[in-house]
């Protein structure tokens, strides 16, 4: 399937939701693109300058840690620790080589978290 050798992305910043209302939008989105068969996913949540994505960001990570242990995914790694140096970065590239063609490997961008399904 070709859907599996994309990475999609989740905007959550679109029109500034509650941090209710983009939790909602996640798991709605996580789930579709797992359904259709989607490995690796972006999630864009900003990373806080108006307060709105600190919010939103610490939800989505806390969200995504509960997913990870009830294994509904495989891993996700904050985009400040996405790259060579740090063992988050490292253990999504033994999952899936590919996430390393992404534009935000090793540039510690903490308004990303990147997933893998």
């Amino acid at each position: 399937m070709g859907n599996a050798s994309t990475t999609s992305l989740i905007n959550l910043k679109t029109d500034r939701p509650s941090t209710e209302v983009a939790l909602k939008k996640l798991k709605m989105e996580l789930m579709t693109l797992r359904r259709i068969g989607v490995t690796r996913v972006k999630i864009i949540h900003g990373y806080g300058s108006t307060g709105q994505g600190g919010s939103i960001r610490n939800a989505v990570r806390a969200e995504l840690l509960e997913m990870a242990r009830d294994n509904r995914i495989k891993a996700f790694c904050p985009g400040e620790l996405f790259g060579p140096f740090e063992k988050p970065g490292r253990h999504l590239l033994e999952i899936d080589a590919a996430f390393r063609n992404d534009s935000d490997w090793a540039r510690s961008n903490d308004g990303v978290t990147l997933v893998s399904l």
